[in-house]
């Protein structure tokens, strides 16, 4: 049955995901020109620290075997979330107002 089924297209919309596409890299590419370009130090800063880290990463592990452990966590971290949440929130709640202490210093 899904043999005969007809798979075309249509010109919109082709286009209506052409645009989303384009839009999504453009947004991109104005981002990593501004990390790269240093427009803003702070963040450039953080950017070159997780390139750094990811580095090490890299070396840890396989590229397969990151992709496994997204895969992975994408269908137990819901899970375990739903089941923890008010633990979770709390912990998270504590970590945020540490945060928010520490850069207010």
């Amino acid at each position: 049955a899904y043999l005969d089924m007809e798979m075309n297209l249509s010109q919109d919309q082709i286009q209506k995901y052409t645009d989303c596409l384009q839009l999504y890299v453009n947004s991109t590419v104005k981002e990593l020109r501004r990390l790269f370009l240093v427009q803003d130090l702070v963040d450039s800063l953080k950017f070159a620290v997780l390139m750094w880290l990811l580095t090490y990463v890299g070396a840890l592990f396989n590229g397969l075997t990151l992709l496994i452990m997204a895969v992975v966590s994408m269908f137990t971290l819901p899970v375990v979330y739903d089941k923890y949440q008010a633990q979770i929130d709390q912990y998270l709640g504590l970590v945020r107002t540490h945060i928010n202490t520490v850069v207010a210093k």
